[in-house]
């Protein structure tokens, strides 16, 4: 009977620590999901920035063509010419920069849906070991119940010799 008890504690400890275990991965779970939301936010303010210095360089590349046209007419635009240039430079540096991180906050967005996928992927395994715990648990308590039920029988049976 104390092996039945002991057994019921060891098996209800264990149910617990996994409900615990499944706690815990399901808030890690929420934490990446969280930290995935934030890289998509990021990746959208990026994808902005980045169709903002699309349009600056349009506009920048036009005037120094506009520039270009006018430098036939008068010297004195080629020092325009040389501005417009060395800001469509640092335009196309910036987006480059731009880009690079871009490309970098995508791989990181990668590596946190592979990160997620395996937590989710605990966290079903860890559900499964849970219902079999708790299975296990109900066939031991009907077990328990069964076992009680006939000792109570004998009970009764050597009360009434």
């Amino acid at each position: 009977m104390d092996k039945i008890k002991e057994r019921l504690a060891s098996l209800r400890a264990e149910a617990d620590a996994a409900v615990a275990r499944a706690e815990e991965a399901e808030a890690k779970v929420k934490s990446q999901e969280h930290e995935l939301m934030t890289k998509d936010q990021e990746i959208v303010s990026l994808q902005h920035k980045i169709s903002n210095l699309e349009s600056d360089l349009d506009k920048v590349e036009s005037k120094l063509s506009d520039t270009v046209a006018s430098q036939v007419d008068s010297e004195s635009h080629k020092s325009v010419n040389e501005t417009l240039t060395r800001k469509v430079e640092m335009l196309e540096q910036e987006l480059d920069n731009t880009e690079k991180s871009l490309r970098e906050t995508t791989d990181k967005l990668r590596q946190v849906d592979v990160k997620a996928e395996h937590f989710e992927r605990q966290v079903t395994r860890i559900e499964q070991e849970r219902d079999q715990w708790e299975k296990k648990c109900e066939e031991a308590q009907a077990k328990y119940a069964a076992s009680k039920a006939e000792l109570d029988e004998v009970v009764q049976q050597m009360e009434s010799i």
